[in-house]
């Protein structure tokens, strides 16, 4: 268990999907927002992506580009190239097209997964709603290698392919995610979770909070597990997560609860004792608090 594979889970809803497209100048088209995140990846050729705001961004072979706010963007061949709109699930469910097929100068492998945007983690929030991760020989080696067997999953489906590419899809967000972390720190002093994940710490009390969410934990045992005195932890803590150390582990267990009740048919009470509460009606309470909803309400509404 880590703190950025629970970052992406307690979001995730639903599978992924990916297609490969391949198109033939001129060609454009406008995808409109939707709740996930996704990715294009180059195979063939070059393209530009255009952001909601600011400049377009020239993409070429190997290059790999996440939306992990699912904003809306276009991808055409050129900036200066109408553009046709297209529904965002068109992004993963896309065919292509007799005439865009053998004759295609562009192929792209596109993805998308679908994120309960409502409460995103923190790690989440502070990424920008476009991550180029442009291709550099002998760099990021696992991301282009899930890439490369990702495309070729869906060029040559055989037996089992739909769970190999849901297992490759969840790979490559995770790479991303690595791949961006990465950069935050390169050639200046990483902040935020770029800083936090780098911190040996902080990140052991965030893994003993992951890890053991219904334990009732104290900022001096938490401090003890980082190897600082409670007030060095709580300072330091507080300063890179953004919350204070038990404020972040309440926000953990709710977010955990949420997830347990939308996702599974435990009862309220079982839910209640798995995130560190005695008392079905303390839980209830802390709850409601958060996320303003009884627990039963909340998971009625969140299963329609």
């Amino acid at each position: 268990m880590d703190v950025l594979s629970d970052a992406i889970g307690v979001m995730r809803t639903g599978r992924p999907h990916s297609s490969e497209i391949r198109k033939h100048a001129p060609w454009g088209v406008r995808a409109e927002p939707f709740s996930g995140a996704g990715f294009h990846v180059v195979l063939k050729g070059t393209c530009w992506l255009v952001p909601p705001a600011g400049a377009a961004i020239a993409l070429s072979v190997g290059d790999v580009v996440c939306l992990p706010h699912g904003c809306g963007h276009a991808l055409a061949d050129s900036p200066s190239t109408s553009l046709t709109g297209a529904p965002s699930a068109s992004l993963r469910e896309v065919a292509p097209s007799a005439d865009d097929g053998e004759e295609a100068t562009t192929v792209l492998l596109c993805g998308a997964y679908t994120l309960d945007q409502t409460r995103p983690h923190p790690l989440f929030e502070e990424l920008p709603e476009v991550i180029h991760l442009p291709a550099r020989l002998g760099h990021r080696t696992p991301l282009h290698t899930a890439v490369n067997l990702l495309g070729d999953e869906i060029a040559n489906p055989d037996h089992g392919t739909q769970a190999v590419v849901s297992a490759l899809l969840d790979i490559m967000l995770l790479y991303i995610l690595r791949a961006w972390l990465e950069e935050q720190t390169d050639d200046r002093p990483a902040t935020g979770w770029a800083a936090t994940l780098h911190d040996p710490a902080i990140t052991a009390a965030l893994l003993h909070i992951h890890q053991e969410p219904a334990r009732q934990w104290t900022v001096e045992a938490l401090g003890a597990k980082a190897g600082l005195s409670r007030a060095a932890f709580s300072r330091r803590f507080t300063s890179l997560v953004g919350k204070p150390p038990l404020g972040y582990l309440t926000w953990w267990r709710m977010t955990l609860a949420a997830r347990l009740l939308r996702d599974s048919d435990k009862p309220v009470q079982t839910v209640a004792q798995r995130t560190g509460y005695t008392s079905e009606f303390a839980f209830a309470k802390a709850f409601k608090r958060e996320y303003g909803l009884a627990p039963g309400r909340y998971r009625q509404q969140s299963r329609r």
